[in-house]
Parts: C-alpha cells; sequence; structure tokens
C-alpha cells in the first residue's frame, strides 16, 4: 500500500497543528516571568529584617511591605482580568510585565517607608492577572489531558526563584544592600518582557465580554475553590515570612547560612511542582486534599525540628512541596469558570496572596503574644486543615456532580454540574493560520 505524497503533506499539518513549535521556549517565556515575581515575592520576606533596620522601623512593621504587595495582587487580579478582556493576551503579558518592572524600580529607589508601600502596592497589581494569562496561554499549547503539567511548568519559574533568585536576592541584599535585589527584580522583568515580544503566541483581540467575565462571581464551585487557596495557603506563608528570624533566632545559624534553608525550600517547590500536577490530570481533587493534609503534617512538625537545622531543612523542604496546590487549583477554577476563564485564572493569584496576608498577620499575632517564634508552625496548621475542610465541602460537591451527569439528571441538577471551559469559537481553519510563535 502506498501513501500519496498529498496525504503525507496532510499528515505533517495535523501533526504540526497538534504540537505547535517551540512550545518548550514559549514555556520557558512564560516561567521567566513567574521567575521574576517569585523572587520580588519570596525575597521581600527574606529581606524583611534588613530594610526594617535600615528604615529605622520595627519588623512586624516593616511587613506591612509585604502586606501592601499582596493587597496589590488581591485587588490587581480581577481588575486587571476584567479590564483587559477585549486586548490580545500576549499585549497583556506585555505590559503586565512592564509595569511589574517600573514598580520593582520605584521600590529600589523608596526613599522613606511610606513610598515604599506604595511601589510594593503597584508592583503588586499586575501579579496575579499575569500568571492568571500566562496559565491560560500555557493550558492552550497542549491537550486536555496535559494542563496541569503546562501550567506547573510555568509555575516552575516561580518555584525556581526560591532555589536560586530568592537565595542570589537574599546575598545581594546582605553584601550590597536591599535596594539592589529590587532592581535585580526589575532586570529581571525587562528581560521577561523581551522574551514574551520574542515567543509568545501571536493571538487577536480577545473576544471576552468584560460583564461575562464577572459572571464567575457567581459561582459558588468558583468561591469554594478560591477559599481552599486563600486559607489553606497561609500556613505555608505564616512560616516563610518570618523563617529568616526564627533561623537567627531559634535555630541560632549565622545569617549568611539563611540563603541555604530558602534554597532548600524553593528546591521542595521545585519538585512538588514537576511530580505532583502529573496525579492531579489524573485526580485533581483528591491530589488537593492529600497536598493540604501533607501541609499541615508538616507545618505540625516546624516547632520541633526549629532547634536542628538539618532536621528544620528536611521540614521546610517537605513544606515547599505544598506550594504545587497552586497549579492544581488553577486547573480546577479552570474547570468550574466556564466563559469567565481569564477572570477564574487571575483570582487564583488573588487567594493565593490573600494568604500572603492572612498567613503572617496570623504568625505576627502568635509572636507579638509572646507565643515564639516557632508558633507560626501551628498556626499555618490550623490554616491548612481548614483549607482542607473546606476542599472536602468542594469534593464531595464535584462527586455530586459527576454522579449526577453520569446518572443523566435533570435539567436542574445539570445546572449545577461544573461547568467546562467555554470552547475556542474560531474556526479550525483560521487557528490553524495564526502563527504559534
Amino acid at each position: 500500500m502506498t501513501i500519496s505524497p498529498q496525504a503525507t503533506s496532510r499528515r505533517a499539518k495535523s501533526s504540526s497543528a497538534s504540537a505547535p513549535p517551540h512550545l518548550a521556549i514559549v514555556l520557558f517565556s512564560l516561567a521567566m516571568g513567574g521567575f521574576a515575581i517569585g523572587t520580588t515575592e519570596f525575597a521581600s520576606m527574606s529581606l524583611l529584617p534588613f530594610f526594617a533596620a535600615d528604615l529605622h522601623i520595627d519588623e512586624p512593621t516593616a511587613g506591612h511591605a509585604i502586606s501592601a504587595y499582596a493587597l496589590g495582587v488581591v485587588l490587581g487580579a480581577p481588575l486587571i482580568a476584567v479590564l483587559g478582556a477585549r486586548f490580545a493576551r500576549r499585549t497583556q503579558l506585555l505590559v503586565l510585565m512592564a509595569v511589574f518592572a517600573i514598580g520593582n524600580a520605584l521600590t529600589a529607589l523608596a526613599p522613606g517607608f511610606g513610598s515604599m508601600i506604595a511601589a510594593r502596592f503597584l508592583s503588586g497589581l499586575p501579579h496575579g492577572a499575569y500568571f492568571g494569562i500566562a496559565a491560560l496561554v500555557a493550558a492552550s499549547l497542549v491537550p486536555q489531558q496535559r494542563r496541569s503539567q503546562a501550567i506547573g511548568q510555568v509555575m516552575l519559574g516561580l518555584t525556581t526563584a526560591t532555589i536560586i533568585g530568592v537565595p542570589l536576592a537574599n546575598w545581594i541584599g546582605q553584601a550590597v544592600g536591599w535596594r539592589a535585589s529590587f532592581g535585580l527584580v526589575s532586570v529581571l522583568a525587562l528581560l521577561t518582557v523581551l522574551l514574551c515580544a520574542l515567543f509568545a503566541p501571536r493571538d487577536q483581540a480577545g473576544r471576552s465580554d468584560p460583564l461575562r467575565e464577572l459572571g464567575a462571581l457567581r459561582s459558588g464551585r468558583v468561591w469554594i475553590t478560591l477559599a481552599i487557596g486563600a486559607i489553606g495557603f497561609g500556613g505555608m506563608f505564616a512560616v516563610y515570612t518570618y523563617l529568616a528570624t526564627t533561623l537567627i533566632e531559634v535555630t541560632k545559624v549565622n545569617a549568611e547560612v539563611i540563603p541555604f534553608f530558602l534554597a532548600v525550600f524553593g528546591v521542595g517547590a521545585t519538585l512538588g511542582n514537576l511530580f505532583v500536577p502529573r496525579f492531579a490530570d489524573r485526580a485533581l481533587m483528591p491530589t488537593a486534599g492529600v497536598i493540604l493534609l501533607f501541609a499541615a503534617a508538616a507545618l505540625l512538625v516546624f516547632p520541633l525540628a526549629a532547634g536542628n537545622p538539618w532536621l528544620l531543612a528536611i521540614d521546610i523542604f517537605a513544606i515547599g512541596a505544598s506550594v504545587s496546590l497552586g497549579a492544581i487549583l488553577q486547573t480546577r477554577l479552570m474547570d468550574v469558570a466556564g466563559d469567565a476563564q481569564a477572570l477564574a485564572a487571575a483570582l487564583n493569584h488573588s487567594a493565593f496572596n490573600t494568604a500572603n496576608a492572612l498567613g503572617p498577620f496570623l504568625g505576627g499575632l502568635a509572636i507579638r503574644e509572646g507565643l515564639g517564634w516557632t508558633s507560626t508552625g501551628p498556626v499555618g496548621a490550623a490554616l491548612a486543615l481548614l483549607g482542607f475542610l473546606i476542599w472536602i465541602v468542594a469534593w464531595r460537591d464535584a462527586q455530586t456532580a459527576a454522579i449526577t451527569v453520569a446518572s443523566g439528571g435533570s435539567a436542574a441538577s445539570l445546572k449545577n454540574a461544573p461547568t467546562p471551559p467555554a470552547p475556542d469559537r474560531r474556526s479550525r481553519t483560521e487557528s490553524a493560520r495564526e502563527p504559534v510563535a
């Protein structure tokens, strides 16, 4: 049997369409933005003792700079997602990272704590929207069953930052000054603008209606998923925010060793994002529940391990691995958001940074009440377990919806089932004509 040249040509075109060229470099470009964001988000926590001393404020007050960044993320993610609904995703990526670069440059140049607060708020505004758009771009380039892995690879930029970017920024902050660390982040953001300009997929202006994007806020399943992240992630931030001080005051290590422990956390986060999404693509919600319980156990062990640097390193590694929950919840939101994909994807990072504000706040309260630096561990475990209780509600709802759909339930019942993402309304021919990179 012979195969005609025309058939071979058609097969080659089909293969090209199903496996877009330059996928790895596109994901790398998107992940670079995550690297810049992860560096500034986590490095600001590790640099807290240094800019507090330089600006002549106490550490709990300096923590407001971290909360200002988180507030910028919480407010900016949904606002920008709705306002940018009619713009091409590539354009949004470029603008968001440019604003991010400006915010971090202003942080480095801030003359006082007030102006630093304003600069941190500005830096946080593009954070959630960038990750949301990047996740949608990554998911659009792979088959349905590989979405969690693609999103996890974008999130690798954030977790890799905790291995390389954060320790480097901490080292620069100690050697040169904390301002240089934020200047480094600004340079990384500009590099992301260049990479996305060269390699991000060129798409048409968005067809989404801002009002339709806001429709996601009417979905109970969206809110439950967001609540899992906003509460359950708070435990990790409760410990990480005060980790540098805990290492100095409790573990009794030199400040020069702090980057090593930060890198250990990053290795755990990176490996978690590499391997956990593989399980999530097969069993999404069960994987999320296991991660929450795993995080609670690791956080409970924190006070017991804090006195021994080697045991503490193992525990920090485990806490870092729980960061993989972010990619799992991102995929879950894409499943339940219907047409409001951009808003739902961005809201995941609003939830993430609600946890970023809640965890340090509650951990700080425990410390101020005289419970000690390691009290952040039990506080964090309580938040992870509360997130697990919310997960139980979401999981039971998902199971009920799946049974209803499988049994051919009534129209009213089917209305409450998880809403699949809206299909791409462009024709196959139109999609094939658009260059991928």
